[in-house]
């Protein structure tokens, strides 16, 4: 049994989810969103530091996948991305969580079956693998995407390292 926290970091709102994963059935634990109503950043980011932990102190999560940062058209919004995403991971490290990153297109294509799926379809998919009554609000769904995702590869690993491999095969004699 694994408990996987997912982040989706935004520094107005970071999307969290939690699910169990006992070999391949999830389990929909929480979701919810880290808002920051303050305008300086440092604030923001220490709001969005104390969620975090708070979370991880809540639920005692094995590991934490987080979304990787994309080039955003405008390069103040990626770097203000990428220090929210940055006290996530911290505190994420603090409680001697792995991190494992994701990037956005593979979390959407893993989901919901295409790279370039919108807010809604990642919604609708994620409330349909976890059997909810309702769909979480879009940054919560797409951390549950995330931990989902994650979840996907540690079993596609785990089936890989179990597998007999035999070292000779596909080499030329």
């Amino acid at each position: 049994m694994t408990i996987i926290v997912g982040i989706d970091p935004g520094s107005r709102v970071t999307g969290y989810g939690i699910i169990r994963q006992q070999g391949r059935h999830l389990t929909y634990l929480g979701s919810g969103c880290i808002r920051t109503v303050v305008d300086d950043m440092p604030t923001r980011l220490k709001l969005i530091y104390a969620g975090v932990s708070e979370i991880i102190t809540q639920f005692r999560p094995d590991c934490m996948a987080i979304e990787q940062v994309f080039m955003a058209k405008n390069p103040d919004s990626a770097l203000k991305l990428g220090q929210a995403r940055g006290v996530a991971i911290v505190a994420g490290v603090n409680q001697d969580l792995p991190v494992f990153e994701y990037a956005a297109r593979l979390v959407k294509q893993t989901v919901v079956g295409t790279g370039a799926a919108d807010k809604k379809q990642v919604q609708h998919m994620v409330r349909s693998l976890l059997k909810l009554s309702a769909s979480p609000q879009a940054d919560a769904a797409d951390a549950l995407a995330i931990a989902i995702t994650h979840c996907h590869f540690n079993q596609s690993l785990l089936r890989t390292s179990a597998a007999k491999v035999n070292p000779l095969a596909g080499r030329l004699r």
